[in-house]
C-alpha cells in the first residue's frame, strides 16, 4: 500500500524580512543587516536530507537576486522553488497592476537563479481573505499553476468550507489550484495549527493532537510550513520591536527543530508540485554560477589625488551585536563619499566588556584606511569621540553613531556645510524639516526638551543639541575644554563653541529607532546632568571666558 503523503512547504527568508518588523526596517536597508540566510537554509536542507523529504521552498525574488547560489542549492538537493513575491509586500499594498509586476519580477529572478520554471506562489505578507481572491485571477493570467496563500482563520471562509482544503479555484481568467495551509476546526471556528508561529506559540500537545486528528480523519493532505530563520535561534534580536513582535519572532525558537523533526519522523511529506503531479520545465536560462570580478583601475603614475581627506570617528561600547550592520553600512558610506573624499575610519572601542574589540579587529583590522583605538576603561561617548578626533589625520572630522540611527550616507550633504566660518555641522531631527521614527517617547521627549532649553541659553539658534552625528573642524574642537565624557558632552561641545564665538550649522535629517543592541543612556542621570550642565554654561557666560583645552584629557 502506498503511504499517505502530506505537504511540506518552507519559506526561505531572513529574520529582517518579516511582517512584525515592517514599520521598523525599511526594505532599502535590508542589505545592511547581517545575512543569515545560509545558516537557517542549510540547517533546513540537512534536516530534510536526513528524513529523505522533498519540499516546496517559497522564496522571495530579492533573495534569488541576493543569494542565487543558495537558491540553486535548494534545487540541487531536489526541492521545488516557488515564488513568495519579490520583496515581502502584502497584496493590500499593491494594485492589480503592481501585483502583476511583482509576480512577474519575482518569477524572473527565480528563473535566473535556478534555470527552471516556477509554478507556485504564496503571498509574502498576510494571507488572502475573502476580499482578496482577485489576486488568484492575476496569478492565472501570469501563468502560475497553483497558489498557497489562503489560511482559514475563525470564520473567514465559513460560507465556503471547501476552501479549507486543496481545491480548484475558478476565476474570470481560468482556474488555478489553491493549496491552503491547514487548520483545526474548534466549535465551528478554524484555528491555524499548520506551522510557523503557531507551532511555537501553541502548547505542543495541542499541535501534536491536531495533526494526528487531521491525519486520521481528513482525506486531504495536511499542509505544513515553517521558515528557515526559525532554525536559527542565534539570530540577532531587533531591540526596538514591540513586545508582541518580539514574542511572535523569538518565542520558543529552540523548540522548533525538535518539533519539525518529530513530525518528519511520524508522517510522510512531499512538495506541492509533486502532490499535484506538476512538472517543471528545465533549461529555461543558464543558472548564473559566479559574478564577474570587479576590475580595479589604479591611478596612473604621477596623477595627483586631489580629494579632501575626511576622518569618520565611530565610538563603540558593547556594540558586538551592531557591528556587522555597521560594517555593511560603512561600505555604502565609502561608495557615496569616494568620488569627492579620501575616507579614514577611526573606531574607538570605549572599554567594551563584550566581544566588540575582537569583532572590530575581524571586520576592519585589515582595512588600510581604518584605525582601531582601544580604551582600557569606559568613559563615555563624548570622550570616545574626542579620542578619535585627536587620532584623526584630517582637519574635517565626522562622528557617527555605531548603531546607525542616523543614516551616515548623509555625510555627503553635511560635509559641504562646513564652510569657512563654520566650526560644526550637526544632524537635526528636531528641525522643522527633520523627522523622528519609532524612537521611544521618553528618549524623544528628553532630547527635544533639552535642545529647547539649550537653545534659550545659546546664541546658536539650532533645534538639536544632543546628536552624535556631526561634522567638526578639528582645530576648533581641540581648543575646547570639554568636561562631560558621556552623552552630556555632545551638548557641552556646542555650548563651549558658542562661548568662544564659534558657529554651528544644522542639517535636517531623520532619527530612526535603534535596531540592534541596547541604548547606554540612563534617563534619570541624564536629565539631572543636563540641568547641571545648563547651569554651568549659564554661569560661564556670565562670569568668565572659556579656557583653552587640555590636550591630554582625551588622549
Amino acid at each position: 500500500m502506498t503511504p499517505r503523503h502530506h505537504i511540506l512547504t518552507v519559506v526561505l527568508e531572513d529574520y529582517y524580512h518579516l511582517s512584525p518588523f515592517k514599520g521598523l526596517i525599511d526594505r532599502a536597508l535590508w542589505h545592511r543587516f547581517e545575512r543569515r540566510l545560509e545558516i537557517g537554509t542549510l540547517r533546513t536542507l540537512a534536516l530534510l536530507d536526513e528524513f529523505g523529504v522533498r519540499a516546496t521552498f517559497f522564496v522571495l525574488g530579492w533573495v534569488a537576486e541576493t543569494a542565487p547560489e543558495l537558491v540553486r542549492e535548494v534545487v540541487k538537493r531536489g526541492h521545488e522553488v516557488a515564488s513568495k513575491g519579490f520583496d515581502h509586500r502584502s497584496i493590500r499594498e499593491m494594485s492589480p497592476a503592481l501585483f502583476w509586476e511583482d509576480v512577474h519580477r519575482s518569477r524572473e529572478a527565480l528563473v535566473r537563479a535556478t534555470g527552471q520554471s516556477v509554478l507556485g506562489y504564496r503571498v509574502a505578507d498576510r494571507w488572502l481573505g475573502s476580499g482578496d481572491l482577485w489576486a488568484l485571477d492575476v496569478l492565472v493570467e501570469a501563468g502560475y499553476r497553483y497558489d498557497s496563500s489562503i489560511k482559514p482563520l475563525f470564520r473567514t471562509f465559513a460560507k465556503e468550507p471547501w476552501r479549507r482544503f486543496i481545491h480548484r479555484h475558478q476565476g474570470r481568467s481560468g482556474s488555478i489550484w489553491e493549496v491552503p495551509v491547514s487548520s483545526a476546526e474548534v466549535m465551528g471556528l478554524h484555528i491555524p495549527v499548520a506551522g510557523g508561529n503557531y507551532f511555537r506559540q501553541f502548547p505542543r500537545p495541542l499541535v501534536r493532537q491536531a495533526i494526528a486528528d487531521w491525519d486520521q480523519n481528513v482525506a486531504a493532505p495536511f499542509v505544513m510550513y515553517f521558515h528557515t530563520w526559525e532554525l536559527d535561534p542565534e539570530q540577532p534580536r531587533i531591540s526596538s520591536a514591540s513586545v508582541a513582535a518580539t514574542m511572535r519572532q523569538y518565542r520558543n525558537l529552540r523548540r522548533m527543530e525538535p518539533m519539525i523533526r518529530e513530525y518528519l519522523s511520524k508522517y510522510s511529506f512531499h512538495g506541492v508540485a509533486d502532490h499535484l503531479g506538476l512538472k517543471h520545465e528545465a533549461g529555461l536560462l543558464p543558472a548564473e554560477e559566479t559574478a564577474l570580478p570587479t576590475r580595479i583601475i589604479p591611478l596612473e603614475a604621477g596623477v595627483q589625488d586631489s580629494r579632501t581627506t575626511v576622518s569618520i570617528v565611530v565610538p563603540c561600547y558593547n556594540e558586538e551585536l551592531a557591528l556587522r550592520y555597521l560594517s555593511n553600512t560603512l561600505r555604502e558610506v565609502e561608495e557615496v563619499l569616494e568620488p569627492s573624499y579620501r575616507v579614514e575610519f577611526i573606531f574607538v572601542d570605549d572599554g567594551s566588556q563584550d566581544q566588540s574589540c575582537q569583532m572590530l579587529q575581524h571586520l576592519f583590522g585589515g582595512k588600510p584606511n581604518a584605525v582601531i583605538v582601544r580604551c582600557e576603561r569606559n568613559r563615555g561617548v563624548t570622550a570616545a569621540i574626542m579620542t578619535g578626533i585627536h587620532a584623526a589625520s584630517s582637519e574635517i572630522v565626522c562622528s557617527i553613531d555605531c548603531d546607525c540611527t542616523y543614516d551616515p550616507r548623509e555625510l555627503r550633504q553635511m560635509i559641504p556645510l562646513l564652510t569657512t566660518g563654520v566650526d560644526l555641522v550637526t544632524a537635526s531631527p528636531y528641525h522643522p524639516l527633520g523627522a523622528v521614527r519609532n524612537v521611544p517617547p521618553w528618549r524623544r521627549f528628553l532630547s527635544q526638551a533639552a535642545s529647547t532649553l539649550y537653545r534659550r541659553l545659546s546664541h546658536q539658534k539650532i533645534h538639536t543639541y544632543t546628536s552624535c552625528f556631526r561634522v567638526y573642524r578639528r582645530k576648533a574642537l581641540l581648543e575646547l575644554d570639554i568636561r562631560e565624557p558621556g552623552f552630556l558632552g555632545m551638548a557641552e561641545i556646542i555650548g563651549k563653541l558658542d562661548l568662544r564665538g564659534g558657529s554651528v550649522a544644522e542639517y535636517p535629517t531623520t532619527l530612526e529607532a535603534r535596531m540592534l543592541g541596547r541604548s547606554k543612556m540612563k534617563m534619570v542621570q541624564t536629565i539631572v546632568g543636563h540641568f547641571g550642565l545648563m547651569g554651568r554654561l549659564a554661569w560661564l557666560r556670565l562670569n568668565r571666558p572659556q579656557k583653552p583645552a587640555s590636550p591630554e584629557r582625551w588622549v
